[in-house]
């Protein structure tokens, strides 16, 4: 079992950055990929980025990318996202989840692919 912590969410104005933190324990954390989702009100939960159990490759959901930037630091367990020139529509809950299905040629992006999910840190972007 992997326990996932996430921190970092607050209310922050339109054009700001928050980073936001997931915390994992439990099993060795270099085994997983890690990977951040968000679930918007009353809309599903869609990928935003994931991050190879080395940190050697990345990968972005194209609605978001340029604007976020995932990270992890094996050594403390802890994965990061990175979100700066917040808009409106970035208002979510937002989850960590982890998998230790292989990377490959095409990246985890769906939610099925992630065993691990921590219980979400909110977001809220204010005009």
């Amino acid at each position: 079992q992997v326990q996932l912590v996430e921190s970092g969410g607050g209310l922050v104005q339109a054009g700001g950055s928050l980073r936001l933190s997931c915390a994992a324990s439990g099993r060795p954390f270099d085994d997983y990929h890690m990977a951040w989702f968000r679930q918007a009100p009353e809309k599903g939960r869609e990928f935003v980025a994931v991050i190879k159990s080395d940190g050697g490759a990345t990968h972005y959901a194209d609605s978001i990318k340029g604007r976020v930037t995932i990270s992890r630091d094996n050594h403390k367990s802890e994965a990061y996202l990175q979100i700066n020139n917040l808009k409106l529509e970035d208002t979510a809950v937002y989850y960590c989840a982890a998998t230790s299905l292989p990377f490959g040629g095409i990246p985890p992006t769906r939610q099925s692919t992630f065993i691990y999910w921590g219980r979400g840190t909110q977001v809220t972007v204010s005009s």
